[in-house]
């Protein structure tokens, strides 16, 4: 299963045989005893290139619900004996190593010394992807700003993330006066949005059919860059550049928005790794925070 889960990932066995360290016949010769043990063809590969089939797909979402049963169990079976160990899976948003405010390095640190052999895994994902990852096991600890939360997961605010309206240099608004920018002039421009955000984080305007949506910060300063797009973009980003005169940050309060970092998990009692982690990031934010 931790083979074909691989294989899934990356699509295909070759980056799967980087990953794994093990060669691609070994890595065929997993996935081919894992058919004929569950007597089911699950992917389709050849020179058309790596395909999962129907059953495919069914067999790796048990699969990564099954591994992460199992490596939850692991660590409360651990702590039965009284050892900190087993893996943590973290998982954070883009762009966000500019921001003086995110200060998960500073709690790694920390958290390394108060249990040295604990593995950390840490992923950059999307938001939507964080929240799915936490319910099915993938991630133990989310960090990021999200909307659209269901049921069965936990927040926990951090901190604010002030985002700002910008254009770059080579945008017809670059060089405009301030009094010619008007709320009627922003919502003729093109814009570029973060698909996962809700309506009210875009704009209050109705997107245009010009206006593209796009999942990562980094992609979305890109087309900004480009000169053919206006977008939000978070201020700790933006700044540097705007002192660089690469992009201007556009009069146009209304379009501000602040988005609030959390710290999202499975609600209920959690491991004894994720409950000092996060005891360990909330005190970096709170240093008065007494944990559970």
């Amino acid at each position: 299963m931790t083979v074909f889960n691989s294989v899934v990932r990356n699509r295909g066995f070759s980056a799967a045989q980087v990953e794994l360290g093990i060669s691609q016949p070994t890595i065929s010769n997993h996935i081919t005893a894992l058919e004929e043990r569950l007597g089911v063809r699950l992917c389709q590969r050849g020179r058309r290139g790596f395909l999962l089939t129907e059953k495919g797909q069914m067999v790796h979402e048990i699969g990564m619900a099954l591994l992460g049963s199992l490596d939850e169990h692991s660590t409360h079976l651990a702590e039965l004996k009284g050892n900190m160990v087993g893996r943590l899976k973290l998982a954070v948003v883009d762009a966000t190593t500019s921001d003086k405010n995110f200060k998960l390095p500073q709690a790694i640190k920390r958290f390394t010394e108060a249990a040295p052999a604990v593995r950390i895994d840490l992923s950059i994902s999307e938001p939507q992807e964080i929240l799915q990852g936490i319910l099915d096991g993938s991630y133990h600890i989310g960090i990021g700003s999200f909307d659209n939360v269901g049921n069965g997961l936990s927040l926990t605010d951090l901190y604010d993330e002030n985002h700002a309206l910008y254009c770059a240099g080579t945008h017809p608004l670059f060089g405009a006066l301030a009094e010619e920018i008007t709320e009627d002039v922003i919502a003729r421009q093109a814009w570029v949005h973060r698909g996962y955000w809700n309506q009210q984080r875009r704009k209050t305007l109705k997107p245009s059919e010009r206006d593209l949506f796009v999942q990562k910060i980094e992609a979305q300063l890109i087309l900004v860059l480009s000169g053919a797009y206006v977008g939000l973009l978070p201020l700790h980003l933006a700044t540097p550049l705007e002192r660089e005169g690469r992009v201007r940050r556009l009069p146009n309060s209304h379009g501000d928005v602040t988005c609030t970092m959390q710290i999202v998990t499975r609600s209920g009692s959690l491991p004894n790794v994720n409950e000092l982690f996060i005891s360990i990031l909330e005190g970096v934010y709170r240093p008065n925070y007494i944990g559970k």
